[in-house]
């Protein structure tokens, strides 16, 4: 049993600037001599940027359903033993999706606190909060928090329409430098953001002119779950990481290695050969944005190719899947030439393409993920699985083979099955 400090930070919806808040939360404790480390819940890769760097650890999601019960308490197990405070921001809104936030919540019995944008409104502030805090009776509520307020006399304003003895942790002005960049796929990444500690500074100074409450503790159990056996041992995995492939899942890393491989990482952008390795992973990310950078880096374009024609295996998802088609192009009609490896091309446009939570069933095994991008994709390559939308009705993703390559829009939940990633990593391991 572990007891830690934890606050599971949510909203009505999305938009509200959960993570702006969270992120000044963690650096405000931090100020004051706590360790804290942050999660974040649901499929996301840009949020935790933000939040690694203002809580200064690293960053881990948290979902039921793409990791399972237990997975989700061994890491926060792992964490209340070691920091002095729990942060959890939340998806969407607190009540979204199934299974959601509040849930999650529920599940570990962790306080909410909720964060309302009060930038358009007045005594309705309170009925929302009201709605929130009992619409669910066994939810732990902690209290609101007020976003984008216009003054203090107009925050005053709003706690006073709380029901009795609900708590008002504290507001933020509404203010254009506090507020955090956005682009189609949510954050700008932190570090394309030039004025992230100031823009995060200036929301932690305003937090410590305010009482703010340490949140009670909780208990965390020990999870029933032993290490995976170590199936990718001697192997070693290249990885792509940098401005245009960056969505990288910590917990799928964290699991190739407890695996048994060892990870290199390189930069398809700057890099022009991969390093010494069995396998290549190509992860999501910005391709669109760095189109003609990766088109003119042929060194690396054909240092790809060559590995994948000496038969060893390829893990691409989404951006990466993209970077190795004929072409892509991007929104502004802008085309560039990528690896080549798969045919077909592929354009961004400005409507959503597909977004929500998918599972596959591979001949490797089955495994969870998410979908989330902006392209239309064009290929005379026949499918080998097509993806099952955790909701009814969703359009399933395709999952393309050609050789050992694999490559798919999915972005995949590694932890949900480690045998089968092993499979996927090694094509032999486990048969």
């Amino acid at each position: 049993m572990a007891h830690c400090p934890a606050l599971f930070i949510t909203a009505p919806a999305s938009g509200q600037g959960k993570t702006t808040v969270t992120a000044a939360l963690a650096m405000h404790y931090r100020d004051r001599g706590k360790q804290v480390r942050v999660f974040k819940c649901g499929p996301d890769f840009l949020d935790p940027m933000i939040l690694e760097y203002a809580s200064g650890a690293p960053v881990y999601q948290l979902d039921l359903w793409m990791g399972g019960e237990q997975h989700c308490r061994q890491l926060l197990h792992d964490a209340a033993k070691e920091v002095d405070l729990i942060l959890i921001e939340g998806v969407m809104g607190l009540f979204d999706g199934e299974p959601s936030s509040a849930d999650l919540a529920l599940l570990f019995n962790i306080p909410v606190l909720t964060i309302i944008d009060g930038s358009a409104m007045a005594q309705t502030f309170g009925a929302i909060a009201h709605g929130l805090a009992t619409y669910r009776a066994d939810l732990p509520f902690a209290g609101v928090f007020a976003n984008r307020v216009a003054s203090e006399g107009h925050y005053q304003m709003l706690a006073e329409s709380l029901p009795a003895g609900m708590t008002s942790y504290g507001w933020l002005a509404r203010d254009a430098e506090l507020a955090l960049p956005e682009r189609h796929l949510g954050l700008v990444q932190a570090i394309e953001v030039g004025d992230l500690a100031s823009r995060i500074d200036r929301a932690t100074s305003a937090l410590g002119e305010m009482h703010i409450p340490l949140p009670p503790a909780i208990e965390i159990t020990a999870p029933a779950q032993s290490s995976p056996e170590r199936l990718l041992k001697g192997r070693r995995i290249a990885v792509a990481k940098d401005m245009s492939f960056a969505f990288l899942y910590r917990a799928n890393l964290e699991l190739l290695q407890a695996l048994g491989a060892e990870l290199e990482f390189f930069s398809p952008l700057d890099d022009v050969k991969i390093p010494s390795a069995d396998a290549l992973y190509l992860p999501g990310g910005y391709p669109e944005l760095h189109l003609e950078k990766l088109a003119s880096n042929e060194a690396m374009r054909k240092a790809i190719q060559t590995f994948h024609d000496s038969g060893k295996t390829i893990v691409a998802e989404c951006g990466g899947m993209l970077y190795l088609l004929e072409s892509l192009t991007d929104v502004q009609g802008c085309r560039a030439e990528m690896v080549g490896l798969l045919p077909g091309h592929a354009t961004m446009q400005a409507k959503l393409a597909n977004l929500g939570l998918h599972d596959i069933e591979l001949p490797e095994g089955t495994l969870r993920g998410h979908t989330f991008h902006y392209s239309r994709m064009e290929s005379p390559l026949k499918p080998i699985a097509l993806s099952q939308g955790k909701r009814a009705g969703r359009r399933g993703e395709p999952v393309y083979r050609e050789g050992n390559l694999l490559a798919s829009y999915l972005h995949l939940y590694f932890p949900s099955n480690p045998e089968a990633t092993a499979k996927l990593f090694a094509p032999s391991s486990g048969e």
